[in-house]
């Protein structure tokens, strides 16, 4: 870096110093469930989209962006969650995380409301076929399920959703200046591959893999 890193914060106690912590009894400290209630469960069921976070034995962080349909997360009861996983790149990274660390982070989002469901739990991973049909989606069934025993569930505060104006842009406007994922991929290549063979491949897999 240009500059040196003078000035880190090292203990709670420093941390709390200077952003506070939540007012006692108030309803910023008391707003964690470990119960999908029925709010939660409302959101869960007009989510299309949530991001998944693991980590492996190291530490190693990856998160993972899972969607589908509205409710395609399914409450199974009173503190379990399960996810399919589509057809994808192969990694697996979530899934090999978790036969390390079962430890999980979730994030829920609806398209145009502000608020976000902040879930963390323990994961393992499904192949039971009654699981697995409940969520079959264009009759196709997947062949794992991640399944959650939630530890924590909260809705979290609009700020970000505010600051960024994530939801304010018109449908269908794409950002200047950002790669495509084919020029992306051509770039990691380092151009020895010609973009149209990358643009057809993710075309491709679009088409005759989604589920």
């Amino acid at each position: 870096m240009e500059h040196e890193l003078a000035h880190l914060i090292t203990s709670e106690e420093e941390l709390r110093a200077i952003i506070g912590s939540p007012r006692e009894g108030g309803a910023t400290a008391r707003k964690a469930t470990e119960t999908p209630h029925e709010i939660i469960r409302a959101f869960i069921a007009r989510s299309p989209f949530v991001l998944v976070a693991s980590s492996d034995a190291k530490g190693n962080v990856d998160v993972s962006p899972k969607g589908d349909p509205p409710g395609f997360v399914q409450v199974l009861d009173e503190r379990t969650l399960a996810i399919p996983e589509r057809p994808g790149n192969h990694r697996a990274d979530t899934f090999s995380n978790i036969l390390q660390n079962s430890k999980v982070g979730l994030i829920f989002l609806i398209p145009g409301h502000r608020e976000t469901l902040r879930v963390s739990g323990t994961a393992q991973i499904s192949s039971d076929l009654w699981l697995r049909e409940k969520m079959v989606v264009a009759g196709n069934t997947p062949k794992l399920a991640l399944v959650i025993d939630v530890e924590e569930a909260f809705i979290h505060c609009p700020k970000c959703m505010l600051r960024s104006n994530l939801w304010e842009s018109e449908e269908g406007d794409e950002p200047e200046g950002i790669p495509s994922l084919a020029q992306s991929f051509a770039a990691l290549y380092n151009n020895t591959r010609p973009l149209q063979e990358f643009e057809k491949v993710i075309a491709e897999d679009a088409r005759d893999n989604l589920y």
